[in-house]
């Protein structure tokens, strides 16, 4: 099984546009899971608890626009 050292030193050896191309096709597999992992966390009820803080704060007037 390849270690993350093992996939550290394949990276560091990789010439500037396969480089590129590992970063492109990394960021997209890293934002893929990232969704997929809100997505879960969505469905499973698990950001309510957050949603209604900001709710609460946004009523109490805590809150300022952007």
């Amino acid at each position: 099984m390849t270690t993350a050292e093992d996939i550290e030193k394949a990276v560091e050896q990789l010439p500037a546009p396969e480089l590129a191309r590992f970063r492109a096709w990394f960021e997209m597999f890293d934002a893929d899971r990232f969704d997929a992992a809100i997505e879960r966390d969505a469905n499973a009820g698990r950001l309510e608890a957050f949603a209604e803080e900001a709710l609460a704060a946004y009523r109490a007037g805590q809150s300022r626009d952007l």
